[in-house]
């Protein structure tokens, strides 16, 4: 299997994954659900970090800081940066923002590298929604230093336009900031992974391309 495919039978082993009849925040009836939080053992988050090292060193990326947004994307950050070391043999440092500044002690936004005018950071997170972690993560990058921020990388892309747009978050997002966003799989990697016997559920299968064909949008 390629590493996308391990990572998806991976997702519906740890239950993150699953198929089915879901009412989604955004009122949506979907046949898939993705939850992130049912990542809980130390096993897990090993293997996470690596899927997001491999997705790291498909895309050529080249940064001397990950950033993890508190709070899903601080284990993110910290695997990814200990799987490109064991794995890849790179030294990469990585940071996180506090949810408050911290007025004592050393103070600061940021828990870990102190950023720096110049510095290449990539940033870690789950799954993108809507993009509102990043749009709240760029004014406390600028505050803290001139960052240049060369992607960003998520576990699943939806594939799924947004409520008041016909552009996926993922899209929004480049258009609005020109970040790209790299995702270890994305929805159509998913329908194919059940296509080929990869994970079960072919049965969800027509449901699954009914929603692209209403919701979807192309890569």
């Amino acid at each position: 299997m390629t590493y996308k495919e391990e990572f998806i039978k991976f997702m519906v082993d740890c239950g993150v994954l699953k198929f089915g009849t879901f009412t989604l925040k955004s009122g949506r009836i979907a046949p898939y659900f993705i939850n992130t939080g049912n990542y809980k053992t130390g096993a897990q988050l090993s293997r996470l970090g690596s899927y997001y090292a491999a997705c790291y060193e498909e895309n050529g990326l080249d940064a001397e800081t990950l950033v993890g947004p508190a709070y899903k994307g601080i284990p993110l950050a910290v695997s990814t940066a200990i799987a490109l070391y064991n794995d890849h043999g790179k030294e990469v440092n990585y940071c996180f923002d506090r949810k408050e500044v911290k007025d004592h002690g050393e103070g600061g936004l940021f828990v870990g590298k102190t950023l720096e005018d110049g510095e290449r950071v990539v940033l870690i997170e789950d799954v993108m929604t809507s993009g509102k972690a990043l749009r709240e993560m760029f004014p406390k990058l600028e505050a803290a230093a001139k960052t240049e921020v060369v992607g960003m990388i998520i576990s699943v892309d939806r594939m799924e336009k947004g409520l008041q747009s016909e552009l996926s978050a993922v899209q929004e997002v480049y258009k609005e900031f020109g970040v790209k966003v790299y995702a270890i799989v994305n929805m159509e990697d998913i329908i194919k992974a059940i296509e080929d016997g990869v994970i079960e559920g072919k049965e969800y299968l027509p449901a699954m391309r009914a929603y692209r064909a209403q919701y979807g949008v192309n890569a």
